[in-house]
């Protein structure tokens, strides 16, 4: 999964650095992305992993870090699997 989201960060977050070599908690806002590339990189989200970010997850926190996507991943697919 975190392949999966440094791929989608890489393509449609337009950061200027390296996004390989970003730890997980770095704040992808400080190293460049916009909140425009931010409603990009949503859309490749949901694309990539087959989903839709509910109303409730659709702020700054959610998009703020690969470990911050990887959470609302996980809690995303925890709902699919209990419904």
């Amino acid at each position: 999964m975190i392949d999966t989201i440094r791929a989608v960060i890489r393509d449609h977050a337009r950061l200027s650095i390296d996004v390989a070599g970003l730890d997980e908690n770095t704040d992808l806002y400080r190293a460049g992305m916009t909140s425009h590339a931010s409603v990009n990189l949503m859309l490749a989200l949901e694309a990539a992993f087959d989903i839709e970010f509910p109303e409730r997850m659709l702020n700054r926190r959610i998009f703020q870090s690969i470990a911050a996507i990887r959470g609302a991943l996980d809690e995303l697919k925890a709902e699919v699997r209990s419904a």
